[in-house]
């Protein structure tokens, strides 16, 4: 998918939880910085109990502006829950960016399934400056804007950092994102075959038994059959009781997979977020400490 240029039109839409007006004045105020046009969804600052609006409204958004030739991205503002009671009516049409983590993993996952369209697995349009500094805007800028590599550097001091089996240099295509998203995925035409794949996982708020149950389930249902490889993101605010960890958890249910798996990734929902694109070439490399994504055609 080719990179956006200054002038390229992104819209901003709220298809999961309702977004903050400030929060979103600054994203905007950042992606005009990099020269690129900004449009707002009627609804984008919408809100509806715990959504961004009702379904009807979150989905007319979501589906002008997939819709919409001149739009170049879909940049939505923020998580929370909400994409998967819209995704099985969203009309997908020609290939754009689509721009979002966490809840927004849903929206991905039916991307790819639907013409193998690449994600951009990053921060939100609702940017707060206090967990985002500027290594995770550069990072956020690169993705979308340049076709180079994206290199996280895993940091052994980071929840999941001690989540590391060791192994050769894996290459694949990256798939995956927030776990929970994932997970729920199971038993519909959206969970993506992960055979061949370097896995992506992050979450939050999300105890360790919690995360035990969902890596269970994922086995359970072959989810996980082939994988070749795991990258681990941040797993914020997972603090749990009984002196189990969350790092205890995933390396205890991912080690079995007899795969290099790779912990401590700048990826989620934690501080200094940083960008990689799913459905894209990666490269991880455990004795580096390493995970490199790069932008990809679409299929």
């Amino acid at each position: 998918m080719r990179p956006l240029e200054p002038g390229d039109i992104v819209r901003l839409v709220s298809p999961s939880g309702p977004a903050e007006p400030e929060r979103v004045t600054r994203g905007v105020e950042l992606l005009s910085g990099w020269g690129l046009t900004v449009e707002r969804g009627e609804s984008v600052l919408g809100r509806h109990g715990f959504f961004g609006g009702t379904d009807d409204a979150r989905l007319r958004d979501l589906d002008a502006a997939l819709a919409d030739p001149s739009v170049r991205a879909v940049v939505c503002t923020r998580g929370g829950y909400g994409v998967q009671r819209i995704v099985d009516r969203v009309r997908f049409g020609a290939p754009k960016h689509i721009v979002g983590f966490s809840d927004i993993t849903a929206l991905q996952l039916a991307a790819w399934r639907f013409g193998r369209w690449p994600a951009v697995h990053g921060p939100g349009a609702a940017w707060l400056d206090s967990r985002l500094p500027l290594s995770s805007e550069d990072s956020l800028r690169r993705a979308l804007m340049t076709a180079s590599p994206l290199p996280l550097r895993r940091d052994p001091a980071a929840e999941t950092g001690p989540v590391v089996v060791p192994g050769g240099p894996v290459e694949g295509v990256l798939l995956g994102g927030n776990l929970t998203m994932l997970t729920s995925t199971i038993g519909t035409a959206d969970m993506p075959d992960l055979a061949g794949a370097i896995l992506l996982l992050e979450d939050v708020d999300e105890a360790p038994y919690r995360v035990d149950r969902m890596l269970t389930q994922l086995s359970r249902s072959s989810g996980l059959r082939g994988v070749q490889a795991v990258a681990v993101g941040q797993f914020t605010n997972c603090a749990g009781r009984g002196g189990v960890s969350v790092a205890d958890v995933l390396l205890e249910r991912l080690a079995p997979l007899g795969v290099p798996v790779l912990g401590g990734l700048p990826v989620g929902h934690g501080p200094g977020q940083e960008t990689v694109v799913l459905g894209a070439p990666a490269v991880l490399d455990v004795t580096a400490g390493t995970l490199v994504s790069r932008a990809a055609p679409v299929a």
